[in-house]
């Protein structure tokens, strides 16, 4: 269910957002299938609707003559990313030069069905999630996660994740870096993830803090840096009540959601049961 973003080794594959319109535009829909929003986290914590500032062209799992149909970008691909694909030393970037360098086949298997994704930083003070459409790119530069619910969202934006996060990642200065492997596969996700009181109670918060982005014309790092500061007393009631939510679905005192060392304990100590066979756990069924 988590995954880090494709890797495009080739800096042409890139478009910015006034390029790729116009491509669009002269080109026809079709084309929509290759010419994508490209979401960085960069976009996602500046950008005031967390939304792409630049395209890329991706021609996914595609062999060269099912790309051969969108010659436009075909012939960017080959101006721009071929001869320096020419030099790589690895034989299959070399040979596959109109494809992404890393194409993550199994997240795109893993996003096809769903109407929209979970996205999220992948350095900085804290992490950050978003909702992403069907359409956009992910970066290697963000990780991403194959769900659309309200109430996963909910979790992975919990205090009580980002403790578990914080507690199991790796740090840069000021910073901890979100690795899928480290601070996503080691989080035992909670018994009762279909908890209507959660998926309420992310959906309000989200609701509320992009109201409060769009509004400002901020991102929301800026928006939480204002928050630690003591701003938008009703978003922060809303992710307290998120976390007890959260809690609630592990079947914790609310208590647990406001003292990260507790909530980590409780998390280790379900992840011992799991393993040891005490606790079923098929989460994502």
């Amino acid at each position: 269910h988590s995954f880090q973003g494709p890797q495009p080794v080739g800096s042409g594959f890139v478009l910015d957002r006034v390029e790729a319109l116009d491509l669009l535009n002269e080109a026809g829909d079709a084309y929509r299938a290759v010419v994508r929003p490209y979401l960085v986290g960069e976009d996602i914590a500046s950008e005031p609707s967390q939304s792409p500032s630049r395209f890329i062209i991706d021609f996914g799992i595609r062999s060269l003559e099912q790309a051969m149909e969108f010659p436009l970008a075909l012939d960017l691909v080959r101006e721009r990313v071929k001869p320096f694909r020419d030099q790589n030393q690895r034989r299959v970037r070399r040979e596959k030069w109109w494809l992404l360098g890393e194409l993550v086949p199994a997240m795109r298997a893993a996003l096809a069905p769903l109407s929209r994704y979970v996205g999220g930083t992948a350095t900085g003070k804290r992490i950050l999630f978003c909702w992403c459409d069907p359409w956009t790119c992910p970066s290697n530069a963000m990780n991403v996660f194959a769900f659309e619910d309200d109430a996963s969202i909910g979790i992975l934006s919990s205090g009580i994740h980002e403790s578990w996060a914080r507690d199991q990642s790796s740090t840069m200065r000021m910073d901890f870096r979100y690795t899928p492997t480290s601070a996503f596969e080691t989080f035992p996700w909670p018994k009762i993830a279909n908890s209507e009181a959660l998926a309420v109670a992310a959906e309000a918060m989200i609701a509320r803090r992009s109201a409060i982005c769009v509004e400002r014309q901020i991102g929301l790092t800026r928006l939480y840096n204002e928050i630690d500061d003591g701003a938008y007393r009703d978003l922060r009631d809303l992710h307290i009540a998120l976390d007890e939510a959260v809690a609630a679905a592990y079947g914790w005192p609310a208590s647990a959601a406001h003292d990260p060392a507790e909530s980590n304990r409780l998390l280790l100590e379900l992840n011992k049961a799991i393993t040891a066979g005490d606790v079923a756990y098929h989460p994502f069924d």
